[in-house]
């Protein structure tokens, strides 16, 4: 096991531990309820897909949103790690939580009884979903495909990221690198390095710190680019996955069947840029919410996420165990 490995499997444990014994959930509310019908608070986490101190910003109009439309008190949590958004929704003292692919699929596989309430898309009349990127520095003349990250140093981003790590194993498999989608394997076959974030992985990629590595598109395309943190064309894409389902925010069905379909409406209808402006909340790239920088809230179901379930067959991750 890399030292990564230890980091996260102690991460998992302290997050996991900190959502379990957070404060009270609506499911711990004694039933007190708004005027339209919700709980008095709702408690919705999340954790960064890149390296952030103040994830909480990028939810703001998203939270102004839920507060107005449900009258509850929104506390949110930042988790460090997968994992804690996982074993707090597991536990109850999480209602909402906005999901990467994977982490969701896991949480279901977990025993988490949870109901998409939409996802994110990045600009409006988009499909949501993205692709996992294959990287390695423009003047890099080796590495011109996955076959090519044998033997290398290559940036994976969590070993329970869809687009850092799943995909990224489905797509090694495929190319004959790796037998299985297990640390050990990959360990056998590379020298894995565990980020921590997709702009972490691009950005030590860029710096040398690994031969070639995986972060999702628009992290590479745009959002890096935008800050100045890359120039375009210092990287170049060996490998793209196929579309992965989008990330997508879940509710607790502790809630109720009623409440979850209420909060449905509001993520799908109001959880957007027009909307969020309309109300005052913000004004232009301002009103994109998540670190995604994502335009909006569209519909999902629970089956556009069986593209994640069978790259967890192909790969036989025990991640994909829980």
């Amino acid at each position: 096991m890399t030292i990564r490995s230890h980091m996260f499997a102690a991460a998992a444990v302290a997050a996991g531990t900190a959502l379990v014994l957070a404060g009270c959930s609506s499911s711990d509310s004694g039933g007190d309820t708004t005027e339209q019908g919700f709980p008095e608070t709702l408690t919705l986490a999340a954790i960064p897909a890149e390296n952030s101190t103040d994830l909480e910003a990028s939810y703001d109009p998203l939270i102004k949103m839920l507060e107005k439309r449900t009258g509850s008190s929104i506390e949110f949590v930042q988790a460090s790690d997968y994992a804690g958004v996982v074993e707090g929704m597991i536990a109850g003292n999480v209602d909402l939580a906005f999901f990467g692919p994977f982490a969701y699929v896991v949480a279901g596989i977990n025993g988490a009884d949870i109901t998409p309430l939409g996802a994110v898309i990045g600009d409006e009349g988009e499909e949501p979903g993205y692709q996992s990127y294959g990287l390695a520095r423009s003047e890099e003349g080796n590495i011109n495909g996955l076959a090519d990250f044998a033997g290398k140093k290559v940036c994976f981003v969590d070993p329970s990221s869809t687009s850092g790590f799943l995909y990224p194993s489905a797509g090694l498999i495929e190319e004959g690198v790796i037998e299985s989608g297990s640390e050990a394997d990959i360990s056998a076959a590379m020298t894995p390095i565990y980020a921590g974030g997709h702009d972490a992985s691009a950005l030590s990629i860029a710096n040398g710190d690994c031969d070639a590595g995986f972060a999702f598109d628009t992290m590479v395309d745009q959002t890096m680019i935008e800050k100045g943190e890359l120039q375009p064309g210092q990287l170049k894409t060996v490998w793209k996955s196929e579309m992965i389902a989008g990330s997508v925010f879940a509710a607790n069905n502790d809630l109720g069947t009623e409440t979850v379909d209420k909060l449905k409406t509001i993520f799908t209808e109001d959880m957007n840029v027009p909307a969020f402006e309309a109300e005052g909340f913000c004004e232009g790239d301002a009103c994109r919410v998540t670190d995604e920088r994502a335009w909006g809230v569209v519909p999902a179901a629970d089956t556009d996420y069986d593209g994640v379930r069978h790259v967890c067959d192909v790969t036989g991750s025990e991640k994909c165990q829980g």
